[in-house]
């Protein structure tokens, strides 16, 4: 019998054991999860310090469209040339605007593509579809 504690065989042991295989991969998967759930976690407000190297973080909108066609940015509800106005100013204190646009499932196609149109105009070329991830896979 292979890996018997006797010791009379001379068979090598050809098994490959996988136990620890498993525990390193617990362990990483335990690592991940931790971490996972504190890069997702708000933070805090604070007074950060500053830093000759540093740089900011772009500023992000989100531009929601409701059923019946009203605006929101940032959840307070806006116009059209209001949310233009505020994209605009925006981009000129910072070149790196994104958009993330969260429409209704009801809203016609044309007003998604209205807000992408107004939001390429002030030159935000990086935006994202906000959806709902479906169960089906």
């Amino acid at each position: 019998m292979a890996g018997s504690i006797h010791g009379g065989d001379d068979e090598p042991i050809t098994a490959i054991n996988v136990t620890p295989l498993v525990d390193i991969v617990l362990v990483l998967l335990i690592i991940m999860m931790v971490t996972a759930t504190a890069i997702v976690s708000k933070t805090l407000p604070m007074e950060l310090p500053e830093a000759a190297t540093g740089e900011s973080t772009p500023k992000t909108f989100s531009v929601s469209i409701g059923q019946d066609g009203t605006l929101a940015l940032d959840a307070e509800p806006v116009t059209r040339a209001v949310l233009q106005t505020r994209v605009r100013e925006a981009r000129q204190k910072d070149a790196d605007v994104r958009a993330v646009i969260a429409a209704d499932g009801r809203v016609p196609h044309a007003s998604v593509v209205q807000i992408i149109d107004l939001l390429r105009q002030e030159q935000v070329t990086k935006f994202a579809i906000n959806v709902k991830p479906s169960d089906l896979k």
